[in-house]
């Protein structure tokens, strides 16, 4: 079960970055998106209206 629920966490993740990079943002507080965790990387997509 961990593992399926990391695979699902990981898609998502993947999923959210290839959203904010379309959108031109490639860092956070000179962090690189897949250093974010899936909450905070939620928090931007929504903030740039995704």
């Amino acid at each position: 079960m961990g593992n399926l629920l990391r695979k699902a966490v990981q898609l998502k993740k993947k999923h959210l970055i290839n959203k904010l990079i379309k959108q031109g943002i490639y860092k956070k507080n000179n962090k690189h998106l897949y250093e974010l965790t899936l909450n905070e990387l939620e928090k931007e997509v929504k903030f740039y209206g995704h």
